[in-house]
């Protein structure tokens, strides 16, 4: 372990995956959490309550797609949303810097407010805190959700044990199993490629804007579909990240097909030009969904329907024949999807 932080260890890969095991996670653990810090799901759950926490530091604070407001708010809206749960409510914190347009927040409070309305989930408390000029970029943000367990997680979990035999309570990382198909909601890297192209005055005269998207009503419909084993939005290290830390915590292999994955093409040429693995890229409006081969195109049918579904995709199947994460190639061959080290574009959520 080195003796400084730095930036690749708050990037979600394996940087990141190494700080919390070998210095976060350990004194912190408690035997009350029902899912716990141990397991590294997007939420933990406690006495029956699911609760999940962000900070958000992306700079700038408004790019094409969204800002620094509807971003907190869909973040922590989905963290839950994949555990299967439904967000009940929110807590907002703030650090703002000394000197910021009071303008700037008045427009971040407002995107936070619409939001909020239009997932049903609100703000019920928070903080605020004012530090001096150059403590921070301007303005961080920190939210926490709570959630309960649905009815259609609970329907969701009775159809699997029907028709599988197996049984679960939450959606969890380790629940895959080989045979499970994997769903992605829609385009890969949006989020992270537009963002990077705003910030660096890339002009690569498109109008790629970022995927920003709260997915609990998404979820809800999946759910109900049922057969869903796992679910987890491939936020910071992509879906290379998620699906990696599936692998390992499954025990399971995962075979990726290439001529499957939803792109923007855009973000193809984009990511081309800039070096940059599209697959390594946050996204802030997709999720990744593992569901029971039997379930597999009523779910893709169920999400389909939805408001940020419609190019949802089975681009993977979890297997025991392999014990990384393979794609295979659009030309016949394979390569193994490593975990990244970092994020290749820093700050973006």
């Amino acid at each position: 372990m080195q003796d400084r932080i730095n930036m690749n260890m708050g990037a979600g890969g394996e940087g990141m995956q190494k700080l919390l095991r070998d210095i976060i996670i350990e004194p912190l653990m408690d035997p009350r959490a029902e899912i716990g810090l141990g397991q590294m799901d997007d939420s933990g759950v406690i006495d029956g309550i699911v609760l999940t926490t962000d900070g958000h530091t992306v700079k700038p604070l408004f790019y094409p797609g969204g800002d620094i407001g509807r971003l907190s708010v869909c973040g922590t809206v989905n963290d839950v949303s994949a555990m299967g749960a439904e967000p009940v409510g929110l807590a907002l914190g703030m650090i703002i810097e000394d000197g910021l347009e009071m303008d700037v927040l008045r427009k971040v409070i407002a995107s936070i407010s619409e939001t909020c309305r239009g997932c049903g989930v609100p703000v019920i408390t928070g903080d605020t805190k004012v530090v001096e000029k150059g403590a921070i970029d301007k303005l961080m943000i920190t939210t926490t959700g709570i959630g309960r367990m649905s009815d259609a997680l609970q329907s969701n979990n009775a159809k699997l044990a029907a028709s599988t035999g197996r049984k679960q309570k939450w959606l969890q990382d380790c629940n895959l199993r080989p045979g499970d198909d994997i769903i992605i909601t829609g385009t890969i890297g949006d989020h992270g490629i537009s963002l990077m192209s705003f910030r660096e005055g890339y002009n690569f005269q498109t109008t790629l804007e970022s995927d920003n998207a709260p997915l609990n009503g998404l979820m809800k419909h999946a759910l109900e579909a049922g057969g869903l084993v796992a679910a987890k939005d491939p936020t910071r290290g992509g879906v290379a990240n998620a699906l990696n830390e599936w692998a390992s915590k499954s025990g399971v292999g995962i075979v990726v097909r290439e001529s499957a994955l939803p792109f923007n093409p855009q973000v193809l040429a984009a990511s081309q030009l800039l070096g940059i693995d599209p697959l390594e890229v946050g996204n802030e409006g997709k999720m990744l969904i593992g569901v029971a081969s039997d379930f597999t195109e009523e779910v893709l049918g169920a999400i389909r329907l939805t408001e940020y579904g419609g190019k949802a995709a089975v681009i993977a199947t979890a297997s025991d024949s392999v014990r990384r994460v393979v794609l295979e190639t659009a030309v016949g061959g394979k390569r193994i999807i490593e975990a990244p080290a970092g994020d290749p574009v820093p700050r973006i959520c």
